[in-house]
């Protein structure tokens, strides 16, 4: 599943060519947090999530939200912009990559799409706010259609979804491009203008953005998702057939790696690292070091293959996935799909598939260690390394569901948190999984209706739980109180 209803995203209109640094809130020369961000030469991003049944110790019915019992959640910040993904340094300030363009149908907010918050009277909410970055152009109005809007630009800014902490800069994907920012002590946001680290990203087609993660080493991980839904002759039509070879693998569909200690890389084919993988929005290292994606599964089995597939099977094949990625692998797209039914890769329907018994060559391809219900659009992904939430959720893995837009005739599924326990490295159980965080949507489980849908988390320094929402633009921090 895409994540998005393709009558949102065909593409985004995305960054442009000018960095222009704009700080609409003036920094206060607030009090310091007692953990300097100065002279940090390796600033690390540490990640996590939380939620599930509500506490009734919390003040403010948290703020929405429904969790296990103990834990508590409040708004640190609200109305930032269409929010993705969030890191947190050291010290507790925050950054937030936030994204525009047509997918929300909606005027960017003003002002640079990389925001930072900063909590300086220790009240839950952050207090100080900037942004920066590149901003959109003048006069943006939402089109009155998606085809309205025209082909992707780099003449105007659209923010991004990626954001990394590495060394003394805070990375970001801006547009084509990703970049970095040296950070300072003495402010907020940065003084010196970015440097560009990898342009020359696809923009083109179904999913444009380009999550990324950076390891101690400096390895620069990054998603570029596929233009298609199934790599398709013409996409997302009835009965056409799958491009043999598949040319979108070159460049799209896989995990690509490049260096964050050195400027000015080209994206390449020659880049790749991983392949056969539809859509990574979240990606995340674990405790070890090892690297982890989740998988937007395909769309549309019913609407394009009706004489396979019913629409039951269709609301609910494929299974989203969390992949271990390993150098090399392939897993599986456009070619195979993960049944989670029978709990195996099989044949798509456009690579003479038969609706889910014939495997063919997808028992040589890389499944996932966990699966999920389909078409909930697993958006983020962190795993917990601190040591404030109780000891059974330390190295287990905390996942964004964005939301289905695709799950008819059914219901509309995932708008929540989720919790992966792990243990000995993997997952408890493939198929196990906790509710942790619910209410995002308020009881309107639709991408247009929905009041909240959770992207982005990030582990903060004290161990709570940073939750980004791109829909309303708000920042949860999840802490725990309980025993």
């Amino acid at each position: 599943m895409s994540g998005s209803a393709p009558r949102f995203l065909r593409s985004a209109a995305q960054g442009g060519t000018a960095l222009l640094l704009s700080i609409t809130t003036l920094l206060a020369c607030a009090k310091t947090d007692s953990a300097k961000q100065a002279g940090s030469s390796a600033i690390a991003s540490v990640n996590g999530s939380t939620t599930g049944e509500a506490s009734n110790a919390c003040p403010g019915n948290n703020a929405g939200l429904s969790l296990p019992t103990g834990f508590c959640a409040t708004i640190f910040a609200d109305s930032v912009g269409h929010a993705r993904h969030v890191v947190v340094t050291p010290n507790g300030t925050v950054y937030v990559n936030t994204w525009s363009g047509k997918y929300y149908q909606t005027p960017a907010h003003e002002g640079g799409f990389l925001v930072a918050l900063r909590d300086t009277n220790s009240d839950g909410r952050a207090d100080v706010i900037a942004r920066f970055g590149r901003t959109a152009a003048p006069a943006t109005k939402a089109p009155a259609t998606p085809a309205a809007a025209g082909p992707a630009s780099e003449k105007s800014g659209a923010g991004g979804t990626g954001i990394a902490l590495y060394k003394n800069y805070l990375y970001a994907e801006e547009g084509s491009t990703i970049v970095r920012y040296e950070l300072s002590s003495d402010s907020l946001s940065p003084a010196l203008k970015a440097e560009i680290v990898v342009s020359g990203l696809p923009l083109s087609g179904d999913h444009p953005m380009h999550p990324f993660v950076i390891d101690s080493s400096g390895n620069l991980f990054m998603d570029s998702g596929s233009p298609t839904n199934s790599c398709q002759a013409k996409n997302r039509t009835l009965e056409s057939p799958g491009l043999k070879p598949c040319t979108q693998l070159q460049t799209r569909g896989g995990i690509w790696r490049f260096d964050a200690n050195k400027l000015n890389q080209t994206f390449a084919a020659s880049n790749r690292y991983a392949t056969g993988i539809r859509n990574a929005v979240g990606i995340a290292l674990a405790p070890d070091g090892s690297l982890y994606s989740t998988q937007h599964g395909r769309d549309q089995l019913f609407e394009n293959w009706p004489k396979l597939y019913s629409s039951e099977q269709g609301q609910n094949l494929p299974a989203e996935e969390l992949l271990q990625i390993k150098q090399g692998a392939d897993y599986g797209w456009p070619m195979c799909y993960f049944d989670n039914t029978q709990q195996k890769l099989v044949l798509g329907p456009e690579y003479g598939g038969d609706g889910g018994k014939a495997v063919g060559d997808c028992a040589s391809r890389t499944g996932p260690v966990a699966f999920f219900p389909a078409h909930w659009a697993p958006d983020g992904l962190v795993f917990y390394t601190g040591t404030t939430f109780p000891e059974r959720y330390r190295g287990g893995a905390f996942i964004a569901f964005h939301g289905s837009w695709n799950r008819a005739p059914g219901p509309q599924g995932g708008y929540q948190v989720v919790f992966v326990p792990f243990s000995g490295g993997k997952p408890a159980s493939a198929g196990g999984f906790e509710k942790f965080a619910d209410g995002f949507a308020e009881g309107k489980m639709q991408p247009d209706a929905a009041a909240h849908r959770p992207t982005g988390l990030a582990q903060g320094p004290d161990g709570s739980l940073y939750i980004a929402d791109d829909k309303a633009g708000r920042v949860w921090r999840v802490t725990f109180g309980g025993k």
